[in-house]
């Protein structure tokens, strides 16, 4: 595994084709960091990758970020782990908002072996 620090998180690259991302605690994501983190990808992938987002600690998006995030075109898959009840819905209303961009997107839970499940379930995606 390589590991990487940006200005906001850390992302854990695990194969070619699957980063984990962490973001920092009590971080508000604005579009400059999200543009940061969509040229880390795109420098890191040349092909189709998927994203584990393990939603360790809180933090929160910028309106604009939220328009962004997420946007490459390689992006196959993206498998959100979450803690508690209140990330859980920070993230299907992110979905909902995106819901235009046909994101594959599921959500798994971090306190039922949801990190396994999840990385489980991208390679499958990726491989399909």
């Amino acid at each position: 595994m390589i590991k990487h620090q940006l200005s906001f998180a850390k992302i854990n690259i695990l194969n070619d084709h699957i980063a984990e991302v962490i973001v920092n605690k009590g971080v508000d994501i604005s579009l400059e960091m999200t543009e940061e983190y969509d040229d880390f990808l795109a420098k890191t992938f040349s092909s189709n990758f998927a994203v584990l987002v393990n939603k360790i600690h809180q933090y929160d998006l910028s309106f604009e970020a939220k328009l962004n995030v997420a946007s490459h075109e390689n992006l196959t898959a993206i498998a959100v782990i979450t803690y508690d009840k209140e990330s859980k819905e920070q993230v299907k209303n992110l979905a909902t908002m995106r819901e235009h961009d046909g994101w594959n997107l599921r959500i798994f839970d971090g306190l039922n072996l949801g990190w396994q499940d999840g990385l489980d379930w991208i390679q499958s995606e990726l491989s399909a």
